[in-house]
């Protein structure tokens, strides 16, 4: 009997509500987890705000009647910009009064829950309100985070864990504690602190998910479930799907191709930091002379920071090119 209701449990075709974090870092991984959901014969709720949906790569054809895209519109929060309904669309000091925005779609999407009835929520680290809801609903949770299971443990390990008192399990380097600063422990503009907000949405959590694979980090995986006293699971690494992406019909990615072909395995190095993230004259020169004394071949995305807010201008070291003697590619686009 408990044979056949197992065989039940896997063959039922879930509804599962999909709900990241106003930022593309979030948004893409948690579409391509969705998409891999999808694809399983399961009904999909991917819920954002309308230009963040908009904005989202085409579905494929396949799946346009197993994914519901659904468009809640972001409270207006007098801070924010006209318009503002991500990350890329504000400066780095107004991210908080994003936060606030986003608490505001509480009511709008408890009122969708309670009328699509999900099985499953897959959240984000920012919706501390969340968990009681789905407990008063009876939809259970995932709480999906974006990052390695090596840096899920750390963020973690230091900013929830130990502020709960809890054991510690992960040796942090000297550079490591200086990073996590204090300022995700105290309440920000929205008042609520980003420790408050990724405890309550872990506590909460009948399941975590780490955008992470056991070949990479089988070990970390482990101290992460040790950590939570939750199973946790790795999703696979996510990357955005090549026939969705404008670049796959770029001139440039397929010069970059044919040159990552003809480099010896495993010796290429990758910069990459995000489209979000604005580096210093200071931050390129050291990356530079990095990438010159490796002497091995690079490709460095440099990606131009989106936000309107922003006068963030590329501008490497006159000298890096001829110094590196053309090892790599520096793509801009």
């Amino acid at each position: 009997m408990a044979t056949i209701t197992t065989m039940e449990q896997q063959s039922k075709k879930l509804q599962v509500a999909v709900f990241p974090w106003l930022a593309f870092g979030h948004s893409v991984p948690f579409f391509e987890l969705a998409k891999l959901i999808a694809q399983k014969g399961h009904k999909i709720f991917f819920i954002s705000t309308p230009r963040n949906i908009q904005r989202l790569p085409k579905l494929p054809p396949n799946l346009e009647h197993s994914m519901n895209l659904i468009e809640i519109p972001l409270p207006h929060v007098e801070e924010l910009p006209e318009n503002a309904e991500a990350t890329m669309d504000v400066p780095n000091n107004s991210v908080a009064y994003l936060k606030k925005a986003f608490d505001g779609l509480e009511q709008p999407l408890v009122q969708f829950l309670q009328t699509s009835k999900p099985d499953w929520i897959i959240y984000d680290f920012a919706p501390y309100w969340l968990p009681p809801i789905n407990a008063k609903l009876g939809i259970l949770g995932i709480f999906f985070c974006i990052f390695s299971a090596f840096g899920t443990s750390l963020i973690f390990d230091t900013l929830v864990l130990q502020a709960s008192k809890t054991f510690s399990e992960v040796a942090l380097r000297p550079f490591e504690e200086k990073t996590m600063s204090n300022d995700h422990v105290e309440e920000n503009e929205s008042g609520v602190s980003d420790v408050f907000r990724v405890r309550s949405c872990l506590y909460g959590a009948h399941v975590l998910a780490s955008r992470s694979c056991r070949e990479i980090d089988g070990e970390s995986l482990k101290i992460l479930e040790s950590q939570c006293r939750k199973p946790v699971f790795p999703t696979g690494l996510l990357p955005p799907s090549l026939e969705s992406s404008e670049d796959s019909k770029h001139d440039n990615w397929d010069t970059i191709v044919e040159w990552l072909d003809k480099q010896e395995k495993g010796s290429v190095v990758y910069v990459a930091f995000g489209s979000e993230v604005t580096l210093s004259e200071e931050d390129l020169t050291e990356l530079a002379l990095g990438l010159e004394l490796s002497g091995l071949p690079f490709l460095w995305i440099l990606n131009k920071q989106n936000s309107p807010a922003s006068s963030y201008s590329i501008d490497l070291p006159d000298w890096f090119e001829h110094r590196s003697n053309y090892r790599g590619f520096v793509w801009t686009s």
